[in-house]
């Protein structure tokens, strides 16, 4: 149906135009459409905060920030990356794709689809804010550890807000999508039959629903440690500020897979398509996404080797964490086996789905190396680490993310993208990111503590490295946007079938009107 076609549609219906048609859509594709445009407004937010930290690390010394700042920047660079663009741009595409890939009219709750989405920018302005507030935004990192974030001033309360509003609109669109998988699919549709990405968005939705309210636990226990008198993490007052770490982080664990699983999901729809053969191994591929969501609560503690855990609990989570590797090398071996002897053709989409493939292999070893108790205390709070979870999540999480927007963009579109512009961004990204990323393993292993505004000489060559490859891999981000705009403007019409032998779900179902507007209770016959 053409735009003009749509217009009048609408207009014949009474349904509002202009700004309030996006305030009070209950159209799937739109709210997917939203949650898109927001999660790249808060990737250059947050991205223009990784400038500055890099710029500052450009040499020792402290060049554009004081130290207070600099940690500013630490922190909300990581809140709003993870609450702010990799999570709410997953929820784009669970928006856009689930409803298509089985068959449903839309999502199974509209409206709460809608107000799951405005509460984002509410937090996400929240968040911001704190910057304009006396003492200015937190300085306590995202992971919000007490007792720093006991002392901290008004901005912290509003951070601890945003975070609850963040994790509400969280619980909110997963319930959702459970309900839409469990309850809508096209009749014949079993579950062992869907499409890789609903498997991943379903599992990734109980993860949700699972960790969201401790996290909701852990800052409103923080919240009354600061106002109301309490003592839960005071050690003052006879709490104890490692039982936060173990709330904090029995959240903190399942979140960094819900931000790859549907990562695995994207890719696994995307290898099949451009090998031009059926995913290896489905049935496999589904136990270890499960598999790696249950052992993802049995890991936490491993982000707390240096507490001084006994022995025993030390071994426990060693052991556990590098369980984990066994399901997630099933989908990495499944991924090269479906791509071997395949009809490979190299479309931007596939160049990022390789990438991916190849580039989280490498974060999901130094992960492996970090699991070691011994090697992860010499290793605790360096600069390995920050390599090691910015190559599960850059080049994982993210660019699972650009090849979906490339892979699906003619179908949201009705345009082709620019080929050559997608190749240079994929290029510039693809060495910008190891650039910036891969000489941190080595300031790790040399001991260059992370959050820190200034360092000893002998860490200056590859933190200047490491600088020039995050303004290529910043910049080149810009190449993006450009391709993303000027295929919504026109460009050359997608055909029907966009790519050559995709013959999954998501291109035959057609995604009809709604059957009812959920205005009145449907008739049930």
């Amino acid at each position: 149906m053409s735009d003009a076609a749509h217009a009048h549609d609408d207009h014949s219906h009474g349904h509002p135009s202009g700004i309030m048609r996006w305030l009070t859509t209950t159209n799937h594709k739109d709210i997917g459409t939203m949650y898109l445009w927001f999660a790249l407004i808060m990737l250059f937010s947050a991205g223009t905060m990784a400038l500055l930290i890099r710029a500052e690390l450009f040499q020792p010394g402290l060049q554009l920030t004081n130290p207070d700042f600099f940690n500013q920047l630490t922190t909300m660079h990581g809140l709003i990356m993870i609450f702010g663009a990799i999570m709410p741009a997953f929820s784009g595409f669970a928006n856009w794709q689930v409803p298509l890939m089985i068959g449903a009219p839309d999502m199974a709750f509209p409206r709460m689809n809608n107000w799951a989405f405005w509460l984002l920018p509410v937090a996400a302005l929240m968040l911001m804010s704190s910057f304009l507030l006396p003492g200015g935004a937190v300085a306590g990192g995202w992971t919000m550890y007490p007792p720093l974030f006991i002392q901290g001033g008004i901005s912290y309360d509003l951070t601890i807000l945003a975070v609850h509003i963040m994790g509400l609109s969280s619980i909110m669109g997963s319930i959702n999508i459970v309900t839409t998988i469990l309850n809508m699919r096209a009749p014949g549709l079993t579950l062992m039959k869907m499409p890789l990405f609903v498997w991943t968005w379903l599992i990734t939705a109980y993860l949700l629903i699972a960790t969201m309210p401790v996290l909701a636990g852990a800052v409103t226990m923080l919240l009354t440690d600061r106002n109301f008198g309490t003592h839960f993490f005071n050690a003052a007052g006879g709490g104890d500020p490692v039982m936060f770490q173990h709330i904090f982080w029995f959240f903190g664990h399942p979140e960094v897979y819900i931000l790859i699983l549907p990562a695995f999901g994207i890719v696994s729809q995307i290898i099949p398509t451009f090998a031009r053969k059926p995913l290896f191994g489905y049935a496999s591929m589904v136990y270890a996404t499960a598999s790696i969501a249950i052992l993802s609560f049995t890991v936490w503690a491993h982000h707390m080797f240096a507490v001084g855990m006994p022995a025993a609990a030390q071994l426990f989570f060693m052991f556990s964490t590098m369980l984990i590797a066994v399901p997630t090398g099933v989908k990495v071996f499944n991924w090269v086996a479906t791509m071997w002897k395949g009809s490979l053709t190299f479309e931007t989409p596939m160049l990022f789905a390789i990438a991916f493939v190849c580039l989280f292999t490498i974060g999901g070893f130094s992960g492996l190396v970090l699991a070691v108790a011994p090697v992860d205390i010499q290793l605790q709070d360096t600069y390995y680490v920050v390599a090691h979870f910015h190559y599960v999540l850059v080049s994982g999480a993210l660019f699972a993310i650009f090849a979906g927007i490339y892979y699906w963009l003619p179908k949201w579109t009705g345009h082709m993208y620019s080929e050559t512009l997608g190749r240079w961004h994929f290029w510039l990204s693809v060495i910008g990111m190891n650039i910036v990323f891969f000489p941190m393993h080595f300031l790790g292993l040399a001991g260059m503590p992370r959050r820190i505004p200034d360092y000893a000489l002998q860490f200056t060559e590859f933190n200047q490295i490491a600088t020039v490859g995050a303004f290529i891999f910043g910049f080149s981000q810009l190449v993006f946007l450009v391709l993303v705009l000027k295929t919504i403007k026109g460009g050359a019409k997608a055909a029907d079938r966009v790519w050559e032998g995709a013959e999954g779900l998501e291109w035959t179902l057609p995604s009809p009107a709604p059957y009812h507007t959920f205005e009145t209770a449907p008739v049930v016959k």
